[in-house]
């Protein structure tokens, strides 16, 4: 058994209208999905990708307005890679610079060229050149010129206190092969070990950074709440579930997202991991030409929508974006 790489993340956001401007008019991202948390319905989920949504694309937020800021720490996801064509770096710094977003310089991170910059609300993100395969429908609406659009998940960097309980579930639970080493960008002195999975490379990857000399990360505004992997079907779902059990891992039980199918559990690193279906896909209770336009539940939510609404912050340029 193999996993198919990373399917979406989840981050925090405060300040849902501008985390919509942001990543849809200045990342060129498609909002795919407005709903709403589903064990939290006060708060909106908000689903970025590709023109359908497709696994690999999605980069999600729950709108937590109340949390505070995030402090970075140990037992944390402390920066998310997403991959852009080969010879767009260049293109994107000087974006990036145009649209005042804090930005690093081009430099090399496990032999691919890396554009290291922050959300509105310090998100660390991370675009990564690369041109492998991917599974990407292109967004008709995006800002970003065809040739140069994000493309999906490239990686995410955990940092945790001890790198070997982390291996060792990455590699003995889950499947993942050590894939090699680069020196951290901020301490050349420290090393980030690669593991990867399914066919491997970029939309693979997780990195990992032992930081035992970091407090432990308070979730806010601005920090990662999980990362999801991919598995193709509800029987290979079902199997994950018992082998994540079987390894000694405090999983749940599926859980059905309308969406996708869930499960999830804490490695010892203490960084939420999931692991989701591929389908149904968010095209299932919308038009695929009007998705995120308006709030969807589902059917299980439906029955509450006047009570969800009322609780809501409006959202009501959505529909405009793009």
């Amino acid at each position: 058994m193999e996993l198919g790489g990373l399917h979406h993340l989840t981050a925090v956001t405060g300040n849902a209208l501008g985390n919509v401007a942001f990543y849809t008019r200045v990342l060129g991202m498609r909002l795919v999905k407005k709903t709403v948390n589903q064990d939290d319905v006060s708060a909106y989920h908000l689903f970025y990708g590709d023109e359908i949504g497709n696994p690999g694309t999605e980069v999600t937020f729950f709108d937590w307005p109340g949390i505070g800021s995030n402090v970075a720490g140990s037992g944390s996801i402390a920066a998310v890679g997403l991959r852009v064509p080969a010879d767009a770096l260049d293109w994107w710094t000087r974006w990036l610079g145009d649209a005042m977003v804090s930005h690093g310089q081009v430099e090399q991170r496990h032999g691919r060229p890396t554009l290291a910059f922050t959300d509105p609300e310090g998100q660390r993100l991370v675009l990564v050149a690369d041109d492998g395969d991917a599974i990407f429908s292109p967004w008709s609406g995006s800002p970003i010129p065809a040739e140069r659009r994000i493309r999906g998940l490239s990686h995410v960097l955990l940092e945790v206190d001890r790198l070997a309980p982390t291996a060792w579930v990455l590699t003995e639970a889950m499947g993942f092969r050590r894939a090699g080493e680069y020196p951290a960008p901020d301490n050349p002195s420290r090393a980030v070990a690669v593991f990867e999975t399914g066919p491997g490379g970029a939309g693979t990857e997780v990195h990992v950074q032992e930081r035992p000399d970091l407090p432990p990360a308070r979730l806010g505004t601005g920090g990662v709440h999980h990362v999801a992997f991919r598995t193709p079907n509800d029987e290979a779902h079902r199997t994950w579930q018992q082998r994540i059990a079987r390894a000694g891992l405090g999983v749940t039980q599926v859980i059905d997202r309308y969406y996708f199918r869930s499960i999830y559990f804490r490695e010892p690193g203490r960084v939420l991991f999931e692991i989701a279906t591929d389908g149904p896909g968010f095209a299932t209770d919308e038009d695929a030409a009007h998705l995120g336009e308006r709030l969807a539940l589902p059917p299980f939510l439906e029955p509450r929508r006047a009570e969800i609404e009322a609780g809501l912050r409006p959202l009501t340029t959505v529909a405009s974006v793009g």
